[in-house]
This record gives C-alpha cells, sequence and structure tokens, in this order.
C-alpha cells in the first residue's frame, strides 16, 4: 500500500516537474522568437512593459473564466471538452507579441486551478497551455513581422494548422499516456470511450485522427474568426499610452 502510494506521488511529481520544464521552455521559445523579430523590425521597445504586464493580467483572468465554459464534442470522449480562452491569448499576442501571449496561457491555467481545481490530474490542464502555445505562437511570429490583415489570417491559418497537428502528436505520444498512468486508466478503456461515439476510433491514433485533430481545427478555426472581428476595434485601445505627453501651456516660452 505504502509503495503504491509513493510510487502515486512520485509519478505526480515528475509530471510536475516535466509541466514546469515545458513552461519554462515555451517562454524561453517566445523570448527568442520576440527579440529576433524586433532586432529585424529595428523595434527597440522592452519585452515587458507596464502596460504589457497589466493586460497580462487583465486578459488572464478573462481567459480563466472563459476556460471554465467547456462544451462537449459529438465527436470525442467526454475529457475533451472544447473552451474558447484562447481569444484573449490570441488578441493579446497580436498587440504585444509571443511573450505576452504565453505569459496570459500560463496565468490562465494557475488561475483556473486556484478556481476550479483540476478534474484530470493536471494533464487537460498542461494539454491547454502547451496546446494552446502551439497555436498562438506562430501565429503571433508570423504577424510580427508584417501587421496587416492579410498575414493576420494568415498567421491564423498557421497557427491553427500548427495547433492541429502537434496538438494531435503531443496527444499521442505524451498526454494519452500521462493521463492514462495519473489517472489509473487503462489506454484501452480511454480509447473505448471513443469507440463508443465512433466506431472508427480503434486505437490511439484513430482517436487523434477522429476526435483530436478535428477539435482543434475546430477551436482554431472559431478562435481565429473571433478575433479578426474583435481585434481592429480592440487594438487601439490596447495601444493607446495611459499617460499622454502635456502640451505647454506656454508655446512661446520654448527655446528660451
Amino acid at each position: 500500500m505504502n509503495n503504491g502510494l509513493w510510487s502515486t506521488v512520485m509519478d505526480n511529481a515528475v509530471f510536475v516537474l516535466e509541466s514546469v520544464a515545458i513552461a519554462a521552455a515555451l517562454v524561453a521559445v517566445a523570448y527568442a522568437a520576440e527579440k529576433y523579430v524586433q532586432k529585424k523590425n529595428h523595434d527597440t521597445e522592452r519585452i515587458l512593459t507596464t502596460r504589457k504586464i497589466a493586460t497580462i493580467g487583465v486578459f488572464s483572468a478573462i481567459a480563466a473564466v472563459l476556460m471554465l465554459f467547456e462544451f462537449p464534442l459529438p465527436f470525442a470522449p467526454s475529457f475533451y471538452e472544447l473552451d474558447f480562452s484562447e481569444i484573449p491569448a490570441l488578441i493579446g499576442t497580436f498587440a504585444f507579441g509571443p511573450v505576452v501571449g504565453v505569459m496570459i496561457e500560463f496565468c490562465k491555467v494557475v488561475l483556473k486551478l486556484f478556481i476550479k481545481g483540476t478534474s484530470t490530474a493536471f494533464v487537460g490542464d498542461l494539454a491547454n497551455f502547451v496546446i494552446g502555445c502551439s497555436f498562438i505562437l506562430p501565429a503571433s511570429i508570423i504577424y510580427m513581422f508584417k501587421k496587416t490583415k492579410k498575414n493576420a489570417i494568415l498567421a491564423c491559418a498557421a497557427g491553427t494548422l500548427c495547433m492541429t497537428v502537434f496538438g494531435s502528436a503531443f496527444n499521442a505520444v505524451y498526454l494519452l499516456p500521462a493521463f492514462s498512468k495519473l489517472y489509473g486508466m487503462p489506454l484501452d478503456t480511454i480509447v473505448g470511450m471513443g469507440t463508443a461515439i465512433n466506431g472508427s476510433i480503434t486505437s490511439v491514433t484513430t482517436l487523434v485522427i477522429f476526435a483530436v485533430a478535428p477539435m482543434n481545427l475546430l477551436k482554431g478555426g472559431s478562435v481565429s474568426l473571433i478575433t479578426m472581428m474583435t481585434y481592429k476595434m480592440l487594438s487601439p485601445i490596447l495601444k493607446t499610452s495611459a499617460i499622454k505627453p502635456k502640451k505647454n501651456p506656454h508655446p512661446q516660452a520654448e527655446g528660451k
């Protein structure tokens, strides 16, 4: 009994450490990408400013609330649900760059854990963060090079494609085996939940093809559409300086 408890504790500890390492790696990738694009564009703005940190706080709170509203999908098992928490992250990353987007993704998951906890042994929470980053990172990097509507559409399409491919592979190779181990549910049972919905699902591979991939395509497409509809309206508000320079009340005194 003690050996079983110790093994469970160690498995969870290893998973937490792996999650922290993945989060740190994604932040590092976002930072390196943003510095590279800034150098190409001759942009000297700091990666994190007071305004950006404030945006991270506000948008993370909004994203955490959106993360609480999950919708079941008719083509996927019950542990796969759709949420729209990537919308604030994508808007934030379009406005202020990849680092802000990744930080919003990270903070929203932490806030959600404080509010609701986890029902998937933290696997679903890690999945939401990592797969969310696989969407916003390529989208924000592409958009940073040239901030036009056409490039925004291209960025969203590329982000959706990356999220679909990476999310499917990450589920098959890492997330589903980790969920099976930490939650104490055999992989065959997990696959069986998919089979009950779609007879074509007979293995982990077909589970990600017929459930995970369509879910990520649906999520990426809907988040992209909503972002494209709202970003133009929000962008001037986000980028307006909180403190405007004061006009000189005595212009004739200038130069004296």
